[in-house]
């Protein structure tokens, strides 16, 4: 339970309805959104805490769909452009560091998150740090745990690891702290593994997170068997991925895989797409691809800044949006973007797809809401969904409602002043951290 909450600024913006000037935002007890209004309409209950952010515009919360919170502080230790050399890097950053440090990482993380307007969360980690953070902070999010095995001979241990992690970590679960599995990537996971890893969610209703069609070089080795990821698997005598990967899909037995099929298909192959599958950064996709993926409904993690970095070259997001797949916006990590800057990927994503600015806002609340399943909790300012709120200071002149998107787009990060997660103030510019 918690106190009764009352916003009020000069505009809200709910997503799913039109601008309302003089605006005012109640929550309840339970820390979900009861009214949203003009600042006239909406009551001020005797217990409840009243904030007014005068010239602001109220937002839902952001939502990120791909974070990597427990490589918080490696902004600057992995200088490499090129994607190999600079994952080889992350990996060494990554043994060097401890559980402990992982956790306060994580934490860290989070906190920067709820500075940007980000109230919501999708993580992909082995750490097992970001569950645990959320718990502990009453953060909001999807925690997916991450389980490696190129080699077929692993699958064993590595689902006895993945299945003694998950059960560890499964007291962390809360309302709003929610667990899910990711296989990482074909250069990192077998084929075997990859159908087990999602055989085994699917029983256990598991939400599942892959990196998927990322680099030229994933879909060189997956495609043909070559390329730099190939090099280094026969280099440590693993199997240049497997046979099944030429089969009918086990999801379509009348679809026959290409013969030199990509990351998306072959991934279908193992059982992988469906529904609760997050395809993140998903660049280098061909018409089929994008056919597959709207037919299997899997929601997409665009990662604009962060594709930008390693060269993997733009992701078709209008032809995704076109397909009718559900595509939100993720940062990745500071390892590869140096800031969790959602309005900036944001900035990006709207260049790339020629977006209106209201299309914009809603593809980093609304509609990454939905790629993650949870737009029935969160997304929009709506009575009954909690109440994730962020409040941006706006320029003096902005009074025109058909601009607000386009100011708030252009404030960004540095002006959210206030951000609201389930009734509670989490952030609040000048406040002691």
């Amino acid at each position: 339970m918690v106190r009764p909450l009352r916003l009020s600024a000069r505009w809200a913006l709910p997503v799913d309805a039109p601008p309302i000037r003089d605006a005012a935002i109640l929550t309840d007890a339970d820390g979900r959104i009861s009214a949203v209004g003009t600042d006239h309409d909406i009551p001020t209950p005797s217990d409840a805490q009243t904030i007014d952010l005068g010239h602001a515009a109220l937002l839902p919360g952001l939502v990120n769909t791909h974070t990597h919170l427990e490589l918080t502080g490696m902004e600057d230790a992995a200088p490499e452009d090129e994607f190999r050399p600079w994952i080889q890097t992350i990996r060494r950053l990554k043994g060097a560091r401890t559980p402990e440090g992982f956790l306060t990482a994580a934490r860290r993380g989070l906190r920067d998150c709820w500075a940007g307007g980000v109230t919501t969360i999708a993580d992909t980690g082995d750490s097992g740090s970001v569950i645990q953070a959320l718990a502990e902070l009453g953060g909001s999010g999807l925690a997916y745990q991450e389980v490696f095995g190129p080699h077929p001979e692993q699958v064993v241990a590595s689902m006895a690891a993945l299945e003694e992690q998950v059960g560890r970590l499964s007291s962390f679960i809360g309302p709003r702290a929610r667990l899910g599995v990711s296989p990482h990537a074909p250069y990192t996971v077998s084929g075997p593994l990859y159908a087990s890893v999602a055989r085994w969610a699917r029983e256990r209703d598991l939400p599942l997170a892959v990196h998927i069609a990322e680099s030229r070089e994933e879909s060189e080795f997956v495609a043909r068997r070559s390329g730099p990821f190939a090099e280094a698997w026969a280099e440590r005598g693993i199997p240049l991925l497997d046979d099944r990967s030429h089969q009918p899909s086990a999801a379509s037995p009348q679809s026959p895989v290409p013969s030199t099929q990509s990351p998306v298909h072959w991934l279908d192959s193992h059982g992988v797409l469906g529904p609760r599958t997050l395809c993140i950064h998903a660049i280098q996709l061909s018409p089929s691809d994008i056919a597959l993926l709207a037919e299997r409904g899997v929601g997409i993690a665009h990662c604009p800044l962060s594709n930008a970095r390693h060269r993997h070259g733009a992701a078709p997001l209008t032809a995704l949006r076109r397909a009718g797949i559900r595509v939100g916006l993720g940062t990745d990590s500071v390892a590869s973007v140096r800031r969790l800057d959602l309005f900036a990927e944001a900035r990006a994503a709207r260049e790339l797809g020629r977006l209106s600015a209201e299309e914009t806002l809603a593809l980093c609340t609304r509609d990454g809401a939905r790629a993650l399943g949870l737009d029935g909790e969160v997304g929009s300012l709506a009575g009954g969904k909690w109440g994730d709120i962020i409040a941006v200071r706006l320029e003096g002149g902005s009074e025109d409602p058909g601009s607000l998107a386009d100011a708030v787009l252009a404030a960004g990060a540095g002006a959210v002043c206030l951000t609201v997660l389930g009734g509670r103030v989490v952030h609040q510019a000048g406040a002691p951290a």
